[in-house]
Formats: structure tokens, sequence, C-alpha cells
């Protein structure tokens, strides 16, 4: 798979995996990977770095949860503004997509 394709998909999925519920880094990585049947394997180098981002731009917050003594784990949660930039993208990405498809349906045309 394109890696550049998958970069500009990176905080759409994050966004859209988070309204569901919250999540920890790994299980956003292994989640998206098993409902892609493999083509998105998001390493930490580039998962990581992109939760940071939005959590600086208010997008989604981070809270270390678990019990004292026992493994805590960082869950990130979707916030307000979070859900509208989610809409936002989806919407920016749906548009995308038709238009990238009517290119490559009139490609098919003339060939």
């Amino acid at each position: 798979m394109d890696v550049e394709l998958i970069k500009g998909t990176l905080s759409l999925l994050i966004l859209s995996l988070l309204s569901r519920k919250a999540m920890y880094g790994y299980e956003i990585s292994t989640t998206v990977k098993g409902e892609t049947d493999g083509a998105f394997e998001w390493r930490a180098g580039s998962l990581y770095p992109s939760l940071h981002k939005l959590e600086k731009e208010g997008l989604v917050r981070a809270e270390w949860e678990g019990e004292a003594g026992s493994r805590r784990r960082k869950y990130y949660h979707i916030t307000e503004s979070g859900r509208a930039a989610l809409t936002e993208k989806s919407n920016a990405w749906a548009s995308v997509c038709q238009a990238v498809n009517r290119v490559l349906e009139n490609s098919d045309e003339t060939n």
C-alpha cells in the first residue's frame, strides 16, 4: 500500500476509532490493522506523534487509567472538537474519493 496515501488518512481513522470508544495506542493500532485486513499497519513512530498532535489541537484528550500497582495505560478520548473535526474530515474524504473515482472511471473508458 502506498505510504503517502496512508499518511493522509491517519488522523481521520484515529478520530473515527475513538468516536466508538476510548482506546490506548496499541489497541488503536491492532484495531485498524484488523479492520483493514492488514492493509494499515501503524508503527509507534507514526501513531504516537499523530495522537500527540491531535491532543495538542484539542481533538483528543489522554488519561492514564488502571489500578495503582498494576499496568497503567494511556487512553485517548475524542473531544467535542474532535467529533466536529471527524465530521469535517469524513466529508472531505468522501469528496476526494468521489473526485478520484470519477477520474479513474474516465480513464477506464478511454483505454
